[in-house]
């Protein structure tokens, strides 16, 4: 089936916005969020700067009860599905419970609450750990808890790409709909912010080690040294768009219009990387041509390598400086499988407001032929977005967005 899906609904948490007003108030002006980490002592440790949220205090919007169950990622993730729902108009009880599923990605699972419990096991013994480190660390969490707690019982499951699980995770819940299932959640959130996934994420060698907020995280500039890591994430409420017309829904962000995936050759073999190929294919299902394309939302790495790839990349497909290239997570952070959700909603909000945000702090390097949004946002119509995500390993996804009708 190839019936149009489309987003209706937005919960999105980023560490420089609650809300899809909030978010978009501080993205459109470039507002940088990046800054000392504060969930834990990182003065021993080689980085010291994240994307943290702030004033978030879930048991203002949770029941007790699922505080002691829950990882900091679940518990924003079940926040942001509440307002997916009333962005949406929809209550869990109007569509029948089989017709709604929940897809979600997630790059490391609830690490902060196993950290905790193993802490008690190798401290305190076996007979102090919680009974829930049987699952709230788990990958599929949240999917797990979204669906129990809003009566879901359709289609579900979890994606684990990394960076680009995101992406995957939206494309399967197009699958879903275009099968016939009513209401998909999709998205992803990831919150890593302990001294357990700090050791984990500095292992992989890629973190910034600056101290200065402004230039820890630098995306296609000559000083690019690595990337800083955030909490947080985004999901949305996807449906067939005749359907959703029918039920008069209210908010039409924009369509899921195109997807590819891909992943890296083996390393050393001289063959390309595949992100290229991934642009090629999601505009392929899309049933448009480079030159339809108004933005790109870049993965940006943040270190010369891989920033490299992905502007060679962007440059085979559309020509040197041949598309507005953005990337607003210079303000968050990457947040792993919530990072490119996140871009997405920043996607349709440009489409809405005619606005590309910036990608801030950052100089272009002129060894990269791509054109970068930067300093400030761009006035500009868009109505249709390319987003780009990568995953550590290999990993390539990308989605078009396109503006609904």
């Amino acid at each position: 089936m190839t019936a149009k899906v489309v987003i209706t609904g937005i919960g999105v948490a980023t560490p420089n916005g609650l809300g899809v007003d909030d978010y978009w108030a501080a993205t459109r002006v470039g507002k940088n969020a990046i800054g000392p980490v504060t969930r834990f002592d990182a003065a021993q440790y080689p980085s010291k700067l994240a994307g943290e949220i702030h004033d978030f205090t879930a048991e203002d919007h949770l029941p007790s009860r699922l505080i002691p169950q829950t990882d900091r990622m679940t518990r924003l993730a079940l926040v942001a599905a509440d307002c997916a729902f009333e962005d949406a108009g929809v209550k869990p009880g109007d569509i029948p419970e089989f017709d709604m599923g929940v897809v979600t990605a997630s790059a490391s699972g609830g690490f902060e609450f196993g950290q905790n419990e193993l802490k008690k096991l190798w401290g305190q013994g076996s007979q102090y750990v919680s009974a829930y480190q049987s699952f709230a660390w788990f990958y599929a969490v949240n999917s797990g808890q979204i669906s129990i707690r809003n009566g879901m019982r359709g289609p579900s499951g979890v994606v684990v790409s990394d960076q680009a699980g995101g992406l995957d995770a939206i494309a399967q819940a197009r699958r879903q709909i275009r099968k016939g299932s009513k209401l998909i959640f999709s998205g992803g959130f990831d919150a890593s912010i302990c001294p357990w996934g700090w050791v984990a994420q500095l292992a992989g060698g890629l973190m910034s080690t600056d101290e200065n907020p402004e230039r820890a995280y630098l995306p296609f500039d000559t000083d690019a040294n690595g990337y800083v890591p955030g909490e947080g994430g985004a999901l949305l409420i996807l449906e067939d768009a005749e359907a959703a017309r029918g039920r008069g829904a209210t908010n039409i962000y924009g369509e899921i219009a195109g997807y590819g995936a891909t992943f890296d050759p083996k390393p050393g073999s001289g063959r390309e990387p595949g992100l290229r190929r991934a642009i090629e294919a999601a505009l392929a299902d899309a049933g448009l041509t480079a030159g339809d394309i108004d933005v790109v939302f870049a993965d940006a790495a943040g270190t010369p390598e891989l920033d490299r790839v992905e502007a060679d990349a962007i440059s085979a497909v559309f020509g040197p400086g041949g598309v507005p290239v953005t990337a607003p997570k210079t303000m968050t952070g990457r947040l792993y499988s919530g990072a490119a959700p996140v871009d997405v909603v920043a996607a349709v909000l440009a489409m809405r407001e005619g606005l590309i945000p910036p990608t801030t702090n950052v100089t272009l390097s002129p060894e990269y032929d791509i054109d970068l949004v930067t300093g400030s946002a761009r006035t500009a119509p868009v109505r249709a977005a390319l987003v780009l995500a990568r995953g550590y390993g290999g990993f390539n996804s990308a989605v078009v967005v396109r503006a609904a009708d």
